[in-house]
């Protein structure tokens, strides 16, 4: 099946990562991310524009970590110059509403499904960078898969965040510059 990956997570227990439509996202979104919201309220305007990804085990018809990726520019004040290039010439994309089941997480599930979206914003968008809005209470997890801090942190509601990115294509600036913003 084409978009599709198959790793093994523990020994015993084979994750599927494939496309999935926006709405699949929804249950996860809500459940993990906004509890206390409805799930009318986890959908993104920008939904159909997206990659959305679910990672699934066996005998589960349900995803058990989601993920949605956009074509979508670094914030203005953080745009990328390397050289004489502007800043629209380094295309970014963006992950959201990234979520694992609670009774899945720390089994490698997340690494793998953000390794996948990785690799989709790098051949399918064209992009050479990735970030996000990270909660402040997960950017400990996100630098250790490679990401790094940029600008001032930030509240939605009642949650702190820190934008994060990764450099994707090291060709374009040395990862060094990327980081250096």
């Amino acid at each position: 099946m084409s978009g599709q990956t198959e790793s093994e997570v523990k020994p015993s227990v084979v994750l599927r990562i494939t496309p999935i439509d926006a709405d699949a996202t929804l249950e996860l979104r809500q459940s993990v991310l906004w509890p206390s919201l409805s799930i009318a309220d986890v959908l993104l305007a920008e939904d159909g524009n997206g990659l959305h990804f679910g990672a699934f085990v066996p005998h589960h018809g349900k995803p058990i970590a989601v993920i949605s990726l956009f074509d979508e520019p670094l914030p203005e004040q953080h745009l990328v110059r390397c050289g004489n290039d502007s800043p629209s010439q380094t295309k970014a994309a963006r992950f959201r509403k990234f979520a694992c089941d609670l009774m899945h997480q720390n089994q490698g599930i997340g690494t793998h499904l953000l390794q996948h979206a990785v690799e989709a914003a790098r051949s399918k968008l064209g992009a050479s960078i990735i970030w996000c809005d990270a909660r402040t209470s997960s950017s400990a997890w996100y630098k250790k898969r490679g990401m790094i801090e940029f600008g001032d942190p930030f509240y939605k509601g009642d949650v702190q965040y820190i934008r994060m990115k990764m450099s994707l294509d090291a060709d374009t600036c040395k990862t060094s510059a990327y980081n250096a913003i």
